[in-house]
């Protein structure tokens, strides 16, 4: 293949081929489901929802896993707190990240797979440890032995001697550096039974029992947030490498997004959540500007920044609505070579967007000089760009999304555009304002871009 992903365990950009021919097997760590889901949760979602639409696009069956983890210690106590009990907490914002996934148009997973119908495995996995040497039982725990493993550190470049778990160091723990498989039962707490007394998965072992369940002992690409290289992920490749299970041949990672210069989390209150989002755009818009900055960029997240990338978005669907009211059905084309070797580059989405662009504005060049078939040619490509990214304003999923009075409205008003712009070709200036003027006054603005006119609906 063409493609090149940047492999965090290695430190570089590598050529991808998949392990088996035609198949390209990705796990992606999904949300802890604790709460409303916030952009910066969906980010991920959506970059290897881009990932794994290109590689479907160059002729792969992908097999996509996205977990779902629905027992941790903050569902336990964010639903103590609430009153409610832990396992509809947890199925209530599983429903909420779902719902959002499908709202921004993430295609759904082959299998999302819960943490807490995977104990058989996860029991299985701490057999295979403890008997090879590299896991220990103590007072119903199970711990890893991180130095029985000799690269541990590798993934995330971290020498042994520096490193810290986060845990605490409880009793019959060899070395403050192992980090807890299973976590011994708590009175009130939920618990499953082990040969080693009853308790709960710990965080890192579910991912490696579910990845290798559904993928196998060895499969292409492991997906998560910059922030899930330790201890998450290099925890998990410890395991499942001691274990004797290749794992993940490549690993990927998505950067934050941030507010104020700070990871978005909820322990910092300083998130954005899905559905305040939802309530001032689209969701198509919001895919956009979440998918438009390279994936392992920080995104500063501004009000600014997202009403700019929502006038983006309109700019390829008014073009797309011009053509169709000249030339009719326009079909999904084929992508051009530069937005080709853009994604192809380690996911370059913003060298695809920018080409997506230059055939936008070449469109409407097209349009203005009644060039209606080179106008029809280049829609063409714009969908089959569109369509690869998600965004196609013409799919049945966004048509549908915007609903029968939103596209009513649009075919009025890319009328009257049209009416317009014959006007000022015509020079006939009066008839262009009378036009524009009537348009202000039913609430809608009009700018004029390079890209040709941009409507948006005024709020003030």
């Amino acid at each position: 293949m063409a493609l090149h992903l940047f492999d965090t365990a290695t430190r570089d950009v590598r050529e991808f081929q998949p392990a088996r021919e035609g198949t390209a097997s990705v796990y992606v760590c999904g949300a802890t489901v604790q709460g409303i889901p916030h952009i910066g949760h969906v980010r991920g979602a959506l970059n290897y929802d881009v990932l794994r639409r290109w590689l479907v696009h160059n002729g792969l069956d992908v097999l996509f896993v996205r977990n779902v983890t629905d027992i941790d210690d903050k569902i336990l106590t964010k639903a103590a707190e609430a009153g409610r009990p832990w396992w509809e907490w947890a199925a209530t914002h599983e429903r909420a990240f779902e719902d959002a996934y499908t709202a921004l148009g993430c295609l759904p997973p082959s299998i999302a797979p819960r943490a807490t119908g995977h104990v058989p495995q996860m029991i299985e996995l701490m057999q295979r440890l403890i008997d090879s040497g590299h896991a220990y039982a103590a007072n119903g725990n199970v711990y890893f032995a991180v130095n029985s493993f000799d690269s541990y550190g590798a993934l995330s470049g971290q020498r042994l001697d520096d490193v810290q778990q986060g845990e605490s160091q409880a009793e019959g723990k060899r070395d403050p550096r192992d980090f807890t498989l299973w976590k011994a039962g708590k009175p009130g707490e939920p618990s499953w039974p082990t040969p080693w007394g009853s308790g709960r998965p710990g965080w890192h072992l579910e991912c490696s029992a579910m990845a290798t369940t559904y993928l196998g002992p060895e499969f292409d690409i492991h997906g998560g947030g910059v922030d899930l290289v330790f201890p998450h992920h290099e925890n998990e490749r410890a395991q499942s490498r001691s274990a004797g299970d290749g794992f993940a041949r490549f690993w990927l990672h998505n950067a934050w997004v941030t507010l104020s210069g700070e990871k978005m989390s909820k322990s910092l209150g300083n998130v954005v959540s899905i559905p305040q989002m939802l309530r001032r755009y689209r969701p198509v818009e919001l895919r956009y500007y979440l998918i438009q900055p390279h994936y392992r960029s920080t995104i500063e997240y501004s009000d600014a920044a997202l009403s700019e990338s929502a006038h983006g978005y309109r700019r390829i669907e008014q073009f797309l609505r011009r053509v169709a009211g000249s030339a009719g059905e326009i079909r999904i084309g084929r992508v051009p070579a530069d937005f080709a070797a853009a994604l192809d580059d380690d996911l370059g989405t913003p060298q695809a967007f920018a080409v997506l662009h230059t055939v936008v504005r070449d469109g409407n060049a097209a349009l203005d000089a009644h060039d209606t078939a080179k106008a029809l040619e280049l829609a063409e490509t714009v969908r089959a760009m569109s369509d690869v990214l998600g965004i196609d304003p013409l799919s049945s999923r966004w048509a549908e999304a915007s609903g029968a009075e939103s596209r009513a409205l649009g075919t009025l008003v890319d009328s009257m555009l049209a009416e317009r712009a014959r006007a000022r070709a015509e020079r006939d200036f009066a008839k262009a304002d009378t036009i524009r003027d009537q348009l202000t006054n039913a609430g809608i603005a009009v700018e004029d871009t390079p890209d040709g006119p941009l409507w948006t609906m005024r709020t003030d």
